[in-house]
């Protein structure tokens, strides 16, 4: 077997990343886990900070149009929540989810861990484990948990390389689009034949398991459940969309994961944010629409590394700050509400007399979420070295 070949096999099988030994991501064994179950957990990170004073706003605080006399949102732009908090006008496709009670906003979340470092704030949420570099798995592969499985696809990650929350040694699958994770150049029974006859215990197992999600994802992509839903035509429209088709054909997902970029807004903040509140909200109104009875069996929860500055720099932006407001969508979730501590925005309230402080651990929040999904109670084994307060906005279950 050439390396030409191999590394052709490889890139056009969008493989899964499996695992977190030694070997090669690709070529590490994990048995695949769990069955089919009631709920999906879909998780999207907006990386680059969000500015979440101008998503969700809180626009009975004197002090936020005192802050950004440039980029306050208008009060006649707003759209209201509760006669303090409401949205940012390009998040008005979320409104109708929200009158539902199905959407809710969690203000002043956020990690302990002071770094103003994108790559280090980002490493720091996925794994789970503010502060600490070391941690080889991801928070949304741990609490996946090992299961007997009869799907190769229960756990999701959209895009080319599997993300950091779903890496280690529960099997997840990374892809750009259902209908791109296939063996082209007729290699697939080459490495079929080479596979079977391996005598490496881990060769062998990857490669069968890697072709049993590539059988499955061929029939999905071929079948195409039908949808009259419009998506944006982003990043994040599309792996929501793949997501949605995914749940629609009962195919055993359990989570998916997916991301969104931009959202470093030091310079020309105003326009570059409506159109990323934008794609997000109309994103996430067509996933809702798109399911429909479905999402009272799916929660969309999402973050973001940190905030941004309560005031506004000198180039019509904001730079990095600390806290920030998670979502967290679906037919179980207890919405039509802000959730979490409001801090305040007068100086001494403000984290280090600038940012918005952090009330809220973000692992509370996805404590809650995994609690609710899975069952799970042992929240140590999802976020080591934290004994996490669980926040409750669900419905009880049926």
């Amino acid at each position: 077997m050439t390396a030409t070949t191999r590394r052709a096999f490889v890139k056009n099988a969008a493989l899964a990343a499996f695992g977190i030994g030694a070997a090669p991501a690709w070529l590490t064994r994990a048995a695949f886990a769990g069955t089919p179950g009631k709920h999906v957990l879909v998780a999207i990170f907006q990386r680059g900070a969000m500015d979440g004073l101008n998503a969700v706003i809180p626009f009975g605080e004197k002090r936020y149009a005192e802050l950004r006399p440039a980029l306050a949102v208008p009060r006649e732009s707003i759209v209201e929540l509760d006669g303090f908090f409401g949205l940012h006008p390009a998040l008005k496709p979320l409104y109708p989810m929200w009158e539902a009670k199905q959407l809710a906003a969690i203000h002043a979340t956020g990690s302990p861990d002071p770094t103003r470092s994108h790559f280090d704030a980002q490493d720091f949420m996925e794994s789970g484990t503010p502060g600490r570099k070391a941690t080889r798995d991801g928070w949304l592969n741990r609490a996946i948990g090992p299961r007997k499985a009869t799907s190769p696809i229960r756990a999701v990650s959209m895009g080319g390389t599997l993300a950091r929350s779903l890496r280690g040694p529960n099997a997840a699958v990374a892809m750009n689009t259902i209908g791109s994770f296939q063996v082209r150049d007729n290699a697939q029974s080459e490495f079929m034949s080479m596979y079977s006859q391996s005598t490496d215990t881990v060769l062998k197992g990857t490669g069968k398991e890697t072709f049993e999600a590539v059988k499955l994802l061929e029939s999905i992509s071929k079948s195409k459940p039908a949808s009259t839903v419009n998506y944006p035509n982003s990043r994040l429209g599309t792996s929501l969309q793949q997501i949605a088709m995914l749940i629609k054909a009962d195919a055993g997902l359990e989570v998916a994961f997916a991301d969104t970029t931009g959202w470093d807004t030091h310079v020309g903040q105003a326009p570059a944010l409506e159109r990323l509140l934008g794609d997000f909200a109309q994103s996430l109104a067509a996933f809702h629409q798109d399911l429909g009875a479905r999402m009272a069996g799916v929660t969309v929860v999402s973050m973001s590394e940190f905030g941004r500055t309560a005031k506004e720099n000198g180039n019509r932006g904001t730079d990095h700050g600390h806290a920030n407001v998670m979502f967290a969508l679906g037919g179980d979730v207890q919405g039509g509400k802000v959730l979490g501590n409001w801090p305040g925005l007068e100086p001494e309230q403000l984290y280090e007399r600038r940012d918005l402080a952090v009330t809220t651990d973000f692992r509370d929040v996805l404590s809650g979420v995994v609690q609710h999904h899975s069952g799970t109670q042992d929240m140590a084994k999802i976020f080591p070295g934290y004994e996490a307060k669980p926040l409750h906005f669900f419905r009880p279950m049926q």
